[in-house]
Parts: structure tokens; C-alpha cells; sequence
């Protein structure tokens, strides 16, 4: 397919653009393979036009368009909760430029997507992909304790097409109890290690659903692999993500849950999550009602509630916390799984580290949670998040987990404001990028699609963007200082606030926020400029923290 084909008109003059809160831009719209792009009208004096719009069509999630007489107005809803509208001169410009964006955004090829054609001057392709292997995190844990050890038995993705190369298990199993394990276990997803809990030597482990079936099958490799987890005479306990009824209903159909007589030492606690096509109509519903700026209060109120979101919310940060809670007080082992393991699972697994390990919260630290919990992890980015909010194309496997749980990130650092090192801005640019981005990292469902694209070899990585020191200093939070304990958060729902920062970013004005991040960033800086005046200052822990830009105007090196 050449790009050529899909592009009917490639430019237009004297087209108005509209965002709120922005006063209209009229200039010159141009289409690429990859990108609108609106140029303001140049001035006197022979001046060029300054590029007003940088829009990477990927980002566009549904396109509507009105025509009356000759002028045509299409309104782009994007994946980042953007509306942008522009007015274009002429029926069929407008119609041609309405088909070429629609078209172009719906490419569904990985390899035909802009990361592959991104290459900024500054950036090197190999950097940022080893930034966070899972072998350093590995001997992090070897330093602790012996009882676990690196298989490298998944390496041609044979025993798990959704597991990384290497993974961590008990010591004591060998590679051929994994392979006989992971036939008992949905889409192969056997019990690996996901953390381990320093403290108390406590370990938290996610997989799939057992295939018990009707007939109750066992499978002793997999009973084996989950006791030698625990390590001698300790307990654990089995956190499941659905119902006790969707449990058993799932073993209706081959699945189910680990039963008592086969692993005595665990105990199952059933944790029902939403996900799937409850959860992104969710997401649909609280983007609907943040956009109706004419609801009473009350009316807001009743679809803030009927929307479930905070339900969501609650849920995500009660289950995390009960994984925490099993470690840190009972300390006991945790298995969390769900069905699949690819979602919910990872969503608990990962939520549950940030409360227990400053470590995870730290920048650098939660760059490595992400690329170990969900993309090493074999969430299935290009499924979920195809299309955001606003499509009209019919559901298939999209379901915002990923924005869950940022969502519940953000809550935690609104609760412990001096916990974590990274801002709200690094929370934002991750939903930006998880749903369109210039760069690979969140490219393809698995690690195994990665390697058949060649995503490391042929894209840039968003760790080596983020971690460049002048970007570093931008996502950092001011507030910051190391705290060790566990932070635990309240999950009453006087607690929980809607996310203003990404759910109305683009709807009420930023303008104080922005000057009281200003004032912050000065007080900061004076006191890093004036150490021997600033012993009692108590913001200086970090550096300062730039208010996010809300505005659309992009620049070509950004993508």
C-alpha cells in the first residue's frame, strides 16, 4: 500500500482552525502520510508562516464532517480527548481531506505506522532499549536470595507467545516442569515472578487461569511450581480478578480457578474487575459528561456516578492494596490472575508495587515497572487501544487498563504528594503515547510481535526521549522526597477525585495552575541556587516541575 493512494487532496489554503479556549488560526492545511499540518499565514516583509498544527493522524479518532454551500467545517476528535475543528473553502477539498484523514488513521499495519519513519537528529535507534533489562532486575533479587533463578526456556516463544524471552521462577523447578506447567495455563502464561518484597522475602507472582475444565483436571508440574514458590512452610494467597460465578463459569468452559484440594497452601480471594467492553464504555460516558460544559450540577454529578469510573478507580486501588496488604502484613506469597493474565493481572501486579517499593517510585524506577508489568508482560497495547472515547467504529478489544491504572497512579501521588519523584506530566505524555506516538516502545501486543517487526531495530525508543536530561527535568516532581514505607491510600469515595488534568485538560483554562507551578519552579530554584539560605525550605527535594503545555501549537522535531 503506498501512502500516495490514500491522500485525495494534499493541500488546502484559507483553512480557519477552532480549539478551545485557543483564538482561531487561518493558514495553509497540508496532509502527509503521517501528519496534518496547518501553517498560519505568513506576514509582510517576505516572513514565513509559523506552523500551528502538528497533528499526527494516528492521534485522530473520529472524523466528522458538515457541509453547507461551498464551505465545509470538519470536527477531529483525537485519541488524546482533543477536539479540534477546522473550516475549509470548498465542498470537495473538505470531503477529500475528511477521506484522506479517516483512511490514514485507520491504517492498521504496525510496519506502516509513523515510528517506523521517525528519525530525529539528536536520537540514536539503538538507544533506550536496554535501559531497563529484566536481567539487572534479576540481580537485584539474586543479591537477596537464591531461592530464584532466570529461565531463558520461553527464548523462541515456543512455551508462551505473550512472555518475554526470559523469565523468573523458583530455583528448584527446571525448565521442563515450566513447559508441562504452561500447557495447564491459558495462552501458556505459567506463574512467573513479578516482585519481590525485600522486606520479609515475601514474593508476588501473576499467570492465567489454570485449565481445570469441568472435569476438574490437575496438573502436578503446575501444583509444584506453585509450592516451591512458597518456599518451604509459608502460605500464600490466590487474588482472582473475577467473580466467584464468572470463575465458575469460565471452568464451564475449560478454565477456572485453583482448587483447595490440589494447593492446599493457597487461599483464593475473588476480586471482580471490570474490563473489556464494560470499562471502555466507561471511559466513554466520563469523556461525554467532562465535555458538556451546560450540565447543572446535579446533572454532572448523576453522570460522573453513572459513568463507573471512580468505581473502577476504587476497585483497581482496593485489589492492589489487598496484594500489598497480603505481603507487607500477612506476609504471605500473592498469585494474582484473572483470565487471560494480560490485563487486570498486570493492572493489580503493577498498581501493588508502587504502593510497597519506593524504588517504583521513583522516574527512573516506575520507567521500569512500566517496561517489565505491561509491555514486557505481554499486554496487548495494539488491541486496547486502537481507538479512544470518541470512535464510531464498532468496540472490538479496546478497554483503557493502562489509563486505569495511570489513573489510579495519579491518585496515589494526589494522596502522597512528596512520594513520588515523576510529575502529572509524565502520567499525561504516557496516555498520549499509548494511543499515538512517534515512538516504538508501545508498539505491537507482545514481545514476540516486537521481534517479528523489529520494532528495537527499526523505531526509537520513548525511555530514550524521556530520560535525555533536559526532558528528565521537566517530568520531575518539586515536592519530591524518598519516603521507604508503604503508602497506603484511602479508597472512601470522599477520597477520589476525577482526574481534571487529563479528563478537562482541554476544556477549562490552565492558566492558574500554570502560574502556581510557575511560583513553585522559582522557589525551587532559588532554593538550589542558594543552598546555605535554604535549610528550611522544604520544597527543595528535586527539580522543578514545568507546567504541561495545553497548547496544539507542535514542533517538527516532537512528531
Amino acid at each position: 500500500m503506498e501512502f500516495a493512494e490514500l491522500i485525495k487532496t494534499a493541500k488546502v489554503e484559507n483553512v480557519q482552525l477552532s480549539c478551545s479556549g485557543l483564538p482561531p488560526i487561518k493558514g495553509t492545511l497540508c496532509i502527509t502520510s503521517h501528519h496534518l499540518l496547518l501553517s498560519s499565514q505568513p506576514g509582510g516583509n517576505g516572513e514565513q508562516g509559523t506552523v500551528e498544527l502538528w497533528l499526527l493522524i494516528r492521534n485522530v479518532d473520529a472524523v466528522e464532517k458538515r457541509v453547507a454551500n461551498s464551505l465545509g467545517t470538519i470536527t477531529l476528535k483525537c485519541k488524546d480527548l482533543k477536539v479540534l475543528q477546522l473550516e475549509i473553502p470548498g465542498m470537495e477539498e473538505c470531503l477529500n481531506i475528511a477521506s484522506s484523514t479517516e483512511a490514514l488513521s485507520s491504517v492498521d499495519s504496525v510496519m506502516m505506522m509513523y515510528p517506523f519513519f521517525y528519525r530525529p537528529q539528536s536520537m540514536k535507534l539503538k538507544d533506550g532499549w536496554q535501559l531497563y533489562p529484566l536481567q539487572y532486575y534479576y540481580e537485584q533479587i539474586a543479591s537477596e536470595t537464591g531461592a530464584w533463578r532466570l529461565s531463558c526456556a520461553n527464548g523462541d516463544f515456543t512455551i508462551c507467545s505473550s512472555y518475554p524471552p526470559a523469565v523468573i521462577v523458583p530455583a528448584t523447578v527446571d525448565d521442563n516442569v515450566l513447559k508441562k506447567a504452561a500447557r495447564f495455563r491459558q495462552g501458556g502464561r505459567f506463574p512467573v515472578l513479578t516482585y519481590y518484597h525485600k522486606k520479609n522475602g515475601t514474593v508476588m507472582l501473576r499467570s492465567s487461569q489454570p485449565l481445570i475444565g469441568p472435569n476438574r483436571k490437575r496438573c502436578q508440574e503446575d501444583e509444584v511450581l506453585l509450592s516451591a514458590a512458597l518456599d518451604g512452610g509459608g502460605r500464600g494467597f490466590i487474588i482472582d480478578t473475577r467473580s466467584a460465578q464468572a470463575a465458575k463459569q469460565a471452568r464451564m468452559m475449560g478454565g477456572g480457578t485453583e482448587p483447595t484440594s490440589s494447593y492446599p497452601r493457597w487461599k483464593r480471594l475473588n476480586r471482580p474487575l471490570e474490563r473489556g467492553r464494560p470499562l471502555q464504555e466507561s471511559f466513554i460516558k466520563l469523556v461525554e459528561a467532562c465535555n458538556d460544559t451546560s450540565l447543572s450540577m446535579d446533572r454532572w454529578l448523576s453522570k460522573l456516578e453513572s459513568s463507573k469510573w471512580l468505581a473502577h478507580v476504587k476497585g483497581a486501588l482496593s485489589t492492589a492494596c489487598l496484594a500489598a496488604q497480603c505481603m507487607e502484613r500477612e506476609e504471605a506469597c500473592v498469585l494474582v490472575h484473572g483470565a487471560e493474565g494480560t490485563d487486570t493481572t498486570l493492572l493489580v501486579t503493577a498498581l501493588a508495587q508502587v504502593i510497597l517499593d519506593p524504588d517504583c517510585r521513583t522516574l527512573a524506577g516506575f520507567q521500569g515497572l512500566l517496561q517489565r508489568e505491561w509491555i514486557e508482560a505481554g499486554h496487548p497495547f495494539h488491541f486496547r487501544y486502537a481507538h479512544s472515547a470518541y470512535s464510531h467504529a464498532r468496540l472490538k478489544q479496546e478497554a483503557p487498563i493502562f489509563l486505569l491504572f495511570l489513573d489510579c497512579v495519579w491518585q496515589l501521588g494526589r494522596q502522597f504528594p512528596f512520594s513520588l519523584q515523576f510529575s502529572e506530566r509524565l502520567l499525561l505524555v504516557l496516555f498520549e503515547h499509548t494511543y499515538a506516538s512517534c515512538y516504538g516502545t508501545f508498539l505491537c501486543n507482545s514481545e514476540k510481535e516486537r521481534c517479528l517487526c523489529k520494532v528495537k531495530e527499526k523505531t526509537h525508543s520513548l525511555w530514550a526521549w524521556l530520560n535525555q536530561p533536559s526532558e528528565w527535568k521537566k517530568h520531575l516532581n518539586p515536592l519530591y522526597t524518598y519516603n521507604a514505607l508503604v503508602i497506603w491510600p484511602s479508597v472512601e469515595p470522599q477520597s477520589l477525585q476525577l482526574w481534571q488534568g487529563l479528563f478537562l485538560r482541554w476544556i477549562r483554562s490552565s492558566q492558574y495552575l500554570d502560574e502556581a507551578w510557575a511560583e513553585i519552579q522559582r522557589l525551587v530554584t532559588s532554593c538550589e541556587d542558594a543552598p546555605e539560605e535554604s535549610a528550611g525550605c522544604t520544597l527543595c527535594h528535586s527539580q522543578p516541575d514545568a507546567a504541561y503545555p495545553l497548547t496544539i501549537t507542535g514542533t517538527a522535531n516532537e512528531g
